[in-house]
């Protein structure tokens, strides 16, 4: 295992009214995670305005107890200080003795 180099801010998301009868997601800050990344692979599809890129990371991290609120979840993302985000898509315990968690992550485009 590589040591936990990278600095992430743990985001949950919150569903806002936006005033026109729908809803805007603002992301609230939950703490910071220490963590190794470890890109898996890249790909490309077509969408309505062109292509889009695609890049899916494995992420390990130190575990906390089901439930705390410090415990990454699907549907959550982590922040680097650079602007980028990756959008968690699984967790996983990371060894046998629950000391880390392994989380399957997607890299959201910058607006």
């Amino acid at each position: 295992m590589r040591p936990f180099r990278r600095r992430l801010v743990l985001e949950a998301p919150a569903r806002l009214p936006d005033g026109s009868g729908g809803h805007a997601t603002q992301w609230t800050a939950l703490g910071t995670l220490w963590a190794d990344l470890r890109p898996l692979s890249t790909a490309e599809r077509t969408v309505p305005a062109g292509a889009a890129a695609t890049a899916r990371a494995r992420i390990a991290c130190r575990a906390a107890p089901p439930g705390a609120p410090s415990r990454p979840r699907p549907g959550q993302r982590l922040r680097a200080g650079d602007g980028r985000a990756w959008r968690i898509l699984s967790v996983a315990e990371g060894d046998a003795l629950g000391r880390t968690l392994t989380l399957e992550a997607e890299e959201e485009a910058r607006p």
